[in-house]
């Protein structure tokens, strides 16, 4: 069997070679081989010289078909080549929102072709927050969405609430999350406790950090940011680190604006295996971003037992405590969470989410979609056959 799998992903490409990128790596394809046994991918690229990537190369056995922009869809080649991977291929994994996703759904219906739908996000926060002038945008593809979910025949959601009631379907569906974790150690929380304890007071330098991408402003680390140049006049000692690709110079220059440049260290992208040792060394996890699905970077947070707080957006409140939740946007109401955490409070919480960091254990997960999965290919292969 052939999957194809679409998302307007952006895939590094070096010298002719696609190359695994954070939460596209060797598990995310061995995830789909393992069901379809040979896979074909439709997204966009982005070239990189040999010296800029860090990770593997994809098996050359996952063939690709890639544009640059979106703007290339006008183009009839572009067009065709996403028709010939369709027609090629037996079943469809389209992951939304995405461009492509949604531009692949009617060729699905035109070819026959059966397709499950993963929703991973929102539409209308995505677009929304990159600026006032992208409303009318966010609500045409928002409603594209709504009815491409409402109609799909099989639906995976990664929350277990947030993105049912605001895109339901009509089919059948189930609550997967798309991150997973090999396993969940207590050791892990025994390092957090004892890293807790040995904290001394408000003057001793905490650090605070985020996972995401550096130059995306719906991320909002610009939020922590001017949240810090408030709690250091306070008195608060803060390092506020940020992990993750991107060019930083924008957040610098809101640094440099209210006087917190010495505060901010800039760590950049990581291997994989290395956020997780960056989450071991800092004291408490933040995610400000104004648009989340269900977020990676919380989950593997968890996992470390890292005291956490976010912003009220996608899927968050599932994940963490609602009591350390803040507005989107809200700078006095980063500031107030900040100073619910005592010693007493960071040891809860992160006994807290260690616990519900087993929930997105891959052993668990995996076992779940994969009966889903397979469900929706014993089906349709019945109603072939009941068709010939």
């Amino acid at each position: 069997m052939l999957g194809l799998f679409i998302h307007d992903h952006k895939f590094p490409k070096v010298e002719g070679n696609y190359h695994y990128s954070y939460g596209f790596d060797s598990e995310f394809f061995n995830r789909y081989l393992a069901i379809f046994g040979n896979l074909s991918v439709i997204a966009r690229e982005k070239n990189l010289d040999i010296e800029s990537v860090t990770t593997n190369s994809v098996d050359k056995n996952v063939q690709f078909t890639t544009i640059r922009n979106l703007k290339e869809l006008k183009k009839k080649k572009t067009r065709d080549n996403i028709k010939q991977a369709i027609k090629k291929c037996d079943y469809m994994v389209i992951r939304l929102p995405s461009i492509l996703g949604l531009y692949s759904v009617k060729f699905a219906k035109k070819y026959n072709k059966p397709y499950i739908i993963e929703v991973v996000g929102c539409a209308w926060d995505a677009i929304a927050n990159k600026g006032f002038t992208q409303i009318p945008f966010a609500f045409f593809i928002m409603n594209l969405m709504k009815k491409a979910i409402l109609n799909a025949k099989y639906v995976v959601y990664v929350t277990e609430e947030f993105l049912q009631k605001r895109y339901p379907t009509r089919g059948k569906s189930i609550s997967c999350s798309n991150v997973t974790l090999e396993s969940v150690e207590k050791i892990d929380l025994d390092k957090r406790l004892t890293k807790i304890s040995q904290l001394e007071g408000t003057n001793e330098r905490i650090t605070i950090g985020t996972c995401a991408t550096l130059d995306v402003i719906y991320k909002a680390q610009e939020d922590v940011i001017q949240a810090i140049a408030t709690l250091k006049k306070d008195g608060y000692n803060i390092e506020y680190q940020l992990v993750g690709g991107g060019n930083a110079s924008y957040l610098k220059d809101i640094a440099r604006k209210f006087g917190v440049l010495e505060n901010i260290k800039i760590i950049g992208a990581l291997e994989h295996h290395d956020v997780f040792t960056w989450l071991e060394d800092i004291d408490i996890y933040v995610h400000p971003s104004k648009t989340e699905g269900l977020s990676r970077a919380i989950i593997e947070a968890m996992s470390k037992g890292c005291p956490i707080f976010g912003a009220d957006a996608g899927g968050i409140h599932e994940q963490i405590d609602n009591h350390f939740i803040f507005d989107k946007g809200d700078i006095e109401g980063i500031c107030r969470i900040y100073n619910k955490f005592t010693k007493v409070t960071m040891s809860e919480q992160a006994i807290k989410n260690h616990k519900n960091s087993q929930r997105y254990i891959k052993e668990n997960l995996y076992g779940k979609r994969r009966q889903f999965f397979e469900d929706f290919i014993k089906q349709n292969q019945m109603s072939r056959k009941k068709g010939n």
